[in-house]
């Protein structure tokens, strides 16, 4: 890490995450409690151990394989109970590690093996986030959460999904997603969710270009609406880098004049082969050709990691300083799925006042 770039600092600032799952940031200690009160079977009962064996599981290069190590926490999801402990404890780490604003996603079809309702899964949800929110401040860590409802793009359900969300919405649900194997499953299958979203003037990310290529991304776009990708890395397949200059393929080029968000997550791409390392990761060139990237977790667990950690990476191998960290800060800011005038306050009143005195140091 640059030496004017402690990591202690980076957990101070204030940062912004638009792509983290509820159900990949567990804490190991509550997923063993958990699997304890509804005799779920774990692969070790230590937690330190259960964490390395998330991690490494996960590092296993394979989309498919790193979607396996949900079954366990999923499991220990089917609680209004735990659902309520596992969003409060989110909001409480993510406010920990400096996080101001997040939006946090999961999927309430999942968690319906103990006869819960869609929902009373939202419901639960949103009231362990509005308690961890509310602890976090009392503790002088203020943060805001913000919910997206996420479909599994293999199922059927993505119209009631979109539906749970739109009826929610003013009770903290932000935006809708779905999420999944990419690969046979395109976003195009669940096309009348998403002109149901439009017309229902509600925002939207889905899951492209992590997995599978330019395809997912342009359906994404072009076919169904997206306001942001969820990942999207793999937008540099359409950008040229043989000659001294980069070349932006059609594609590429309306993604970035149109300022489509990409939610890249570092760490969590590496470990599912969509980018070799750290520093061979698109997101050096996405950044240099100024596409709206934005620095996520996608899932805190499976890759041992927070929002500190990816943006120290970044510090490690770019070379970053301070005024990257801000640009890809304000960047999340300006593409969350709240109102114009909250963002806003945020960026005026909390990000730029706090990066300030660094960027003159």
């Amino acid at each position: 890490m640059v030496a004017n770039i402690r990591y202690e600092d980076i957990v101070k600032v204030p940062k912004a995450l638009l792509h983290d799952h509820l159900d990949g940031g567990l804490r190991p200690a509550t997923i063993v409690e958990l699997a304890a009160e509804v005799g779920h079977q774990l692969p070790t009962t230590d937690p330190e151990e259960l964490g390395r064996w998330f991690v490494a599981a996960a590092d296993s290069g394979s989309l498919e394989r790193y979607l396996e190590t949900f079954a366990h926490t999923v499991a220990v999801m089917q609680t209004a109970p735990a659902l309520r402990r596992v969003a409060r404890e989110c909001a409480l780490d993510l406010a920990a590690d400096g996080v101001v604003y997040a939006e946090v996603r999961f999927a309430p079809e999942q968690h319906l093996e103990r006869d819960l309702t869609l929902d009373e899964v939202v419901e639960a949800v949103l009231v362990g986030f509005a308690e961890g929110s509310a602890e976090a401040a009392a503790a002088g860590r203020p943060i805001r959460v913000g919910t997206l409802l996420t479909a599994m793009r293999h199922a059927a359900r993505s119209q009631e999904i979109a539906e749970l969300a739109v009826r929610h919405r003013d009770a903290g649900v932000v935006g809708f997603d779905i999420a999944g194997a990419e690969a046979g499953f395109p976003p195009t299958r669940h096309l009348d969710a998403f002109e149901y979203l439009q017309r229902e003037n509600f925002h939207f990310t889905i899951h492209a270009g992590e997995a599978f290529g330019l395809p997912s991304i342009w359906q994404a776009i072009q076919w169904c609406g997206a306001d942001r990708l969820g990942h999207g890395v793999r937008i540099v397949d359409d950008i040229s880098t043989e000659g001294p200059d980069p070349v932006l393929g059609r594609l590429a080029a309306y993604v970035r004049d149109k300022r489509i968000p990409l939610e890249l997550c570092p760490s969590s791409n590496v470990q599912t082969g969509a980018a070799a390392s750290i520093i061979e990761h698109p997101i050096g060139l996405l950044r240099d050709l100024r596409f709206r990237v934005t620095v996520n977790t996608d899932n805190r667990l499976m890759s041992g990691t927070s929002m500190s950690r990816e943006m120290a990476l970044l510090v490690d191998a770019f070379d970053y300083g301070w005024a990257e960290l801000r640009w890809f800060t304000i960047n999340a800011m300006k593409s969350a799925f709240i109102p114009f005038d909250e963002r806003l306050k945020i960026i005026d009143e909390v990000i730029k006042p706090a990066y300030e005195p660094l960027l003159r140091d």
